[in-house]
């Protein structure tokens, strides 16, 4: 069994605690494009013998693809509260490879930061989470009941986790992520993340791709009119959808707006990932655009090739970001509606939609987030900054529904490169994520 060393203040680089993170980071648990099920696997089972080790209990459930890793824990305190919390093990693939200066799945310490694929998403934010939750257990000093959820499909779209989370009907008080990141140094709570609408818009003009030559100035592109069939689903110069895309989008509350003018300039947020902005007041605009208003992005255009043909069919992978209030059923028919009209009447247009889920949000004045809210203040002496993600997470909407009230959190940054090559974590992140993990727990004990 593995052996835990317990109190606090702890060494960030103490041998039970980064040693196993090193080791689940060395395996290359990829979900995205093809997969790796042999990693997928070999990481459940990782998760789940540390778990147990622990002595939690756990298992894997299976689903149609990658298995959940789902245990628990028992407090000693019969009248605990019931929490939650969830993690992913699954990562993006590590292309291009050539952009890494280390291995993607031998990770490296070097500057106060861990290198590997995952080390910031998830497995390196959610592990101060597990392992607090694991010491505490093997302790006796844990405060509440918790429920251990981590899934391997997150980066995919959480498809195969809709099922059990749906049928999942035991009380529960709170849900904890560690799946997103803050503002500079500061604690930061997530209010909630935008929905999201992703798949494929496909346009198909011939049987064969065409001699330019023989066909040239006669002959459908597809390319041309995948062109056409985009252009209406544009941002104006401002970012900001067409009204049609816009629609449902609920106000913004005047008590988060007013969070913003404490907010590090937005424009910060560009120049940190060496982004060009759409207009010169994106920067100014940013917490409202990212997080109450909806975007569309073309990710992927796939056509054709350089040997001077006519491509006879062309795809594009989109992707819109819903915001709070708007409906993803209402949004993705408006797609479709302004991409089929955009087509020319000879054009044949298909959709093949990947998934699609409504943005979610928690009142930052419930019980459990003003129990969160109080946790970060007394672990690190100051407030913590109430923002809402940009991004989605696909399960907020689902806890959302059920009533379960969620704090997410985490402690990435724009440095760690998620996504990306030579993607890290700071050893920082790891001590700051332990020791708001038993904050948390010692403060939703009382609910």
């Amino acid at each position: 069994m593995r052996r835990f060393r317990y109190g606090w203040p702890m060494s960030d680089l103490e041998p039970e605690f980064i040693e196993p993170l090193l080791d689940l980071l060395r395996i290359p648990s990829v979900s995205t494009g093809g997969g790796n099920p042999e990693a997928i696997n070999a990481a459940a089972i990782w998760l789940r013998d540390f778990v147990r080790a622990a002595g939690g209990e756990c298992d894997l459930v299976s689903t149609e693809l990658n298995p959940l890793v789902v245990g628990r824990f028992a407090s000693p305190n019969a009248n605990a509260p019931n929490v939650m919390i969830y993690g992913h093990y699954d990562v993006q693939g590590p292309e291009p490879m050539d952009e890494w200066k280390t291995d993607p799945f031998e990770p490296v310490i070097k500057d106060g930061r861990i290198y590997a694929r995952g080390a910031s998403d998830d497995k390196g934010n959610f592990w101060p989470l597990l392992y607090e939750t694991c010491s505490m257990a093997q302790d006796g000093t844990l405060p509440v009941n918790v429920r251990v959820v981590i899934e391997g499909e997150e980066e995919r779209g959480s498809y195969n986790l809709w099922p059990w989370l749906e049928a999942y009907d035991e009380p529960t008080d709170a849900c904890v992520i560690y799946d997103s990141g803050g503002i500079g140094s500061r604690p930061t709570i997530t209010l909630g993340a935008r929905g999201i609408i992703n798949g494929y818009v496909q346009v198909r003009t011939a049987d064969i791709d065409l001699h330019s030559g023989v066909y040239g100035g006669v002959a459908l592109n597809a390319l041309h009119v995948l062109m056409d069939v985009l252009r209406p689903l544009h941002a104006d110069a401002d970012g900001r959808l067409p009204n049609t895309l816009r629609a449902g989008v609920d106000p913004i509350p005047d008590a988060e707006r007013a969070t913003w003018a404490n907010m590090p300039p937005g424009d910060r947020a560009l120049t940190a990932v060496g982004a060009r902005a759409i207009s010169p007041t994106s920067g100014d605009r940013y917490y409202e655009m990212t997080g109450w208003e909806p975007s569309l992005d073309v990710n992927e255009i796939k056509a054709g090739d350089p040997r001077t043909v006519i491509p006879s069919k062309a795809s594009a992978y989109i992707s819109m970001r819903l915001a709070p209030g708007q409906n993803h059923t209402d949004m993705r028919r408006e797609i479709e509606r302004l991409v089929t009209e955009a087509a020319h009447p000879s054009a044949e247009v298909s959709f093949d939609w990947q998934g699609s889920v409504d943005a979610a949000g928690f009142d930052p004045e419930g019980k459990v987030l003003t129990a969160a809210r109080s946790a970060y203040a007394k672990a690190f002496g100051e407030e913590p900054v109430l923002w809402r993600l940009g991004g989605t997470l696909p399960l907020l909407d689902l806890l959302a529904k059920k009533g379960i009230d969620t704090i997410l959190t985490g402690f990435a940054g724009a440095q760690d490169k998620i996504h990306a090559p030579n993607e890290s974590y700071a050893l920082e992140s790891l001590t700051r994520g332990r020791k708001a993990a038993r904050a948390l727990y010692e403060e939703l004990s009382g609910l």
